[in-house]
């Protein structure tokens, strides 16, 4: 049997290398990563490039260990992690890094707790079942940050339609819409506003506009702006009235919004039966039969 030092160095170890673990995802796996840091660490010194090409060459032999052999895999995970705000050309190196290390982490944690069962089927099963938690963890949180910030970019989508709508129509040109709309939208609506000024300089930059615009579709994966996005290219390319198409898209954002939020208030009435089911019939039940049960009890079998 291991002696309670050796289970408590053990202990202090995994703590020791899943805090300096953490540290260096956060490093590397920063979503608020902006161009100008990597401007920076472009022209830093040669020590800095050097320790980030290290990282760089650490991260791509780890994440070889979980990383997908399908191209259209691959190419899905890059569009998950840009949905979930990652925009790190690295981040699918670190994302599949990350899965490794847990693997290994989780079941250095948890081993010395399962030690004292002296079972070693009951061993087994917990490092296997916490290597799978572990695997699984870096997933969960992705998938949670693209439904975190899709929820972002909707909300204030609507409204943002409305402005882009009112700038068309006032005669501002598309591009200049966009970059209006981002302006407005920077304080209530940062997310949102970022997507906007994102296609604003990619057009900038000499993407073409319906190339950018389906780059947005593709960062957001929501489908009112890919519906917003195939609206505005097949406009441009038949030649009708960008105003009079996003009105009427603007509409019916409208009325899909509204049926969403009635088709989520009449869940309600649901939900509230099967909660009133399972905690206030038992009390009524308790309350209404108690002292019946306990007349009969006296009556039967005296008091």
């Amino acid at each position: 049997m291991i002696s309670a030092n050796a289970i408590g160095m053990i202990v202090v170890i995994a703590l020791v290398v899943v805090i300096a673990f953490g540290l260096g995802v956060y490093i590397l796996f920063n979503p608020k990563r902006t161009s100008e840091d990597r401007l920076e660490d472009l022209m830093g010194k040669k020590a800095e490039m050097q320790n980030e090409a290290m990282k760089k060459a650490i991260a791509e032999r780890i994440s070889k260990l979980a990383q997908s052999q399908d191209e259209d895999e691959r190419n899905l995970l890059k569009v998950k992690l840009l949905q979930a705000g990652y925009r790190d050309p690295r981040a699918a190196d670190v994302y599949n890094a990350t899965r490794v290390a847990m693997l290994m982490i989780f079941p250095l944690l948890i081993s010395p707790f399962l030690v004292w069962q002296e079972n070693i089927m009951i061993l087994m099963i917990g490092v296997v079942v916490s290597a799978i938690f572990g695997y699984m963890i870096p997933q969960i949180v992705v998938n949670s940050n693209i439904a975190t910030r899709q929820k972002k970019l909707l909300n204030p989508f609507a409204d943002a339609l409305d402005l882009l709508v009112t700038s068309v129509e006032a005669g501002l040109g598309v591009d200049a819409a966009f970059r209006r709309v981002s302006t407005e939208l920077e304080t209530a609506a940062p997310e949102l506003a970022l997507e906007f000024q994102l296609v604003n300089n990619e057009i900038s930059a000499g993407v073409a506009r319906p190339d950018a615009l389906k780059r947005l579709s593709t960062r957001t994966g929501l489908d009112e702006i890919k519906a917003l996005v195939n609206m505005l290219t097949q406009a441009e390319r038949f030649g009708t009235s960008i105003a009079r198409a996003m009105r009427i898209h603007s509409d019916l954002t409208r009325q899909k919004r509204m049926a969403k939020a009635e088709e989520m208030a009449a869940k309600v009435s649901p939900k509230l039966t099967v909660v009133m089911i399972i905690f206030l019939l038992p009390c009524l039940f308790l309350v209404l039969l108690g002292p019946a049960i306990i007349r009969v009890k006296n009556t039967f079998f005296g008091e």
